[in-house]
Parts: C-alpha cells; sequence; structure tokens
C-alpha cells in the first residue's frame, strides 16, 4: 500500500461505502464519515434510538462491503466490517468521535449511535491469498 492511501485512511473524513443490501441483495452505496483511532478505522453514525440504519442492517448480514475515499486520494477498498457491539469498547472509541464532532452526549452516543470496525484488505500483501488486513501507526 502506497503512502498517500495510508495517509488519506489515518485523516478520517467522508468516504462512500457500497454494502449489499440484505434482502435485495443489490449494491447499496451511501456517503458516511470515518474515523482513525488508535491505528484503526472506525466507522459510526449520529445516534438515533428511533432508527435501524440500512447500511448497519446490510453489513451485519454481509460484514463485506467497499470502501471508496474519495477525496485527494481516489481509491475503492475491499473491506470488513466488525459491529463493535461491547459498551465499553463502544465508550472507549465514542468519545473520540464525540469530541471530533463537538458532542456533548457521550452515553447518548454509546447507547444508540451505529458503530463498526473497519478492516481494510491490503492486496500489496502477496503472502497471503486474498493479501492481508492493513493495520497502520498514528503519527
Amino acid at each position: 500500500m502506497d503512502d498517500s492511501l495510508r495517509e488519506a485512511l489515518m485523516r478520517g473524513g467522508l468516504i462512500d461505502i457500497t454494502t449489499t443490501g440484505r434482502k435485495s441483495g443489490e449494491p447499496r452505496r451511501i456517503e458516511i464519515a470515518f474515523h482513525s483511532i488508535g491505528g484503526c478505522i472506525y466507522i459510526s453514525g449520529m445516534p438515533n434510538a428511533q432508527r435501524r440504519r440500512s447500511w448497519l442492517a446490510n453489513l451485519e448480514a454481509n460484514p463485506h462491503f467497499t470502501f471508496h475515499l474519495k477525496r485527494g486520494v481516489i481509491a475503492d477498498l475491499p473491506a470488513t466490517a466488525r459491529v463493535v457491539a461491547e459498551e465499553g469498547e463502544r465508550r472507549a472509541i465514542l468519545v473520540h468521535v464525540a469530541r471530533a464532532w463537538n458532542r456533548t452526549d457521550l452515553e447518548t452516543m454509546v447507547a444508540y449511535s451505529p458503530l463498526i470496525e473497519v478492516s481494510i484488505e491490503d492486496r500489496s500483501d502477496k503472502r497471503q491469498p486474498g493479501g492481508s488486513t492493513l493495520k497502520f501507526e498514528e503519527q
């Protein structure tokens, strides 16, 4: 993976993701924000107790998706989602998201914000079939 791609992933920002519809099987593309926290990539959303996100339900049914960088560096990256469900882990991650979004309702976010950890497949690693999962060091 080249340095410009690593740097784009470390910055966070707006991206698109393409999931597979859990009922239709059709591709579903949305714009969403991602965050780089502690060398990992996360996608979250605003808390809403009244609404289940379709993108999250799609990823729960099929965790494989495409992570589309579209600002500065352009890339379509194969990725896998892990839903972050454990309260302590959610709080440890969402405190950073709340700070980035200037929010003061951390407990509401812990209770109601969608949250996934993203693993990007690094296809430049030819030692393993399919490559390896990308992790990076924050600078």
